[in-house]
């Protein structure tokens, strides 16, 4: 029996340590993870199409920053939220159109939704451009020669979210980090649900890392 004592003694200790940092930290516990076949093939709205459908909905292209501040009576202003963060804009405007800003708090709350039940801890999307004006892919031209002079930008309906990076959520306890990768796949999950339902078109971007999407 003397020699069970200190045996018992180190299994409570084991047991009370692994009791306070279930205390002190959320653990993940990720299942029913599958993303998609392909990012290329899933995501493959090319620009035409999106622009088409820009053209459609959105509003008529501003020449200037000042032509956009007079349209404001149609458009939303998008800012950080429980659903997701707008980063720091250099050649675009946080505004949509009220059909594209829908799509983009879709997109978010989905995002957390999708999370959750997957046993992850939460995260918020990402948003790395939004409106652009004429002048802005004019000066982005001089930085990126891939930016496009006829972009779905100019009319509201579209906005980047990054595959890259991701916010995590601080909670009330310290939150195990998430692999981007997986993050990664669920984001992809929820916007190939998106677009299943016609609600969105996406374009995987791999040298952005972004998703470019546009509202339908």
């Amino acid at each position: 029996m003397r020699k069970l004592i200190p045996f018992i003694c180190s299994l409570l200790l084991i047991c009370c340590l692994s009791a306070c940092k279930d205390k002190t930290l959320k653990l993940n516990h990720p299942r029913n993870i599958r993303g998609v076949i392909s990012f290329k093939r899933s995501f493959g709205d090319l620009n035409d199409l999106q622009l088409s459908i820009a053209q459609r909905i959105g509003i008529h292209p501003a020449h200037s920053r000042e032509e956009v501040e007079k349209m404001k009576g149609r458009l939303v202003r998008i800012e950080d939220n429980d659903y997701y963060v707008v980063d720091s804009l250099t050649h675009s405007l946080p505004y949509l159109i009220p059909k594209a800003g829908d799509l983009l708090s879709s997109v978010g709350s989905n995002f957390l939704d999708s999370l959750e039940a997957k046993g992850l801890n939460p995260y918020k999307v990402v948003v790395t451009s939004v409106l652009r004006t004429l002048d802005d892919v004019r000066k982005l031209r001089h930085h990126n020669g891939n930016a496009s002079e006829n972009s779905a930008h100019f009319y509201g309906t579209t906005f980047d979210v990054s595959w890259k990076r991701f916010e995590k959520v601080e909670g009330d306890r310290p939150m195990q980090d998430v692999n981007k990768d997986t993050l990664k796949l669920v984001l992809s999950e929820v916007l190939r649900d998106l677009r299943k339902a016609e609600t969105c078109y996406v374009k995987y971007e791999l040298k952005q890392g972004c998703f470019h999407i546009t509202a339908r």
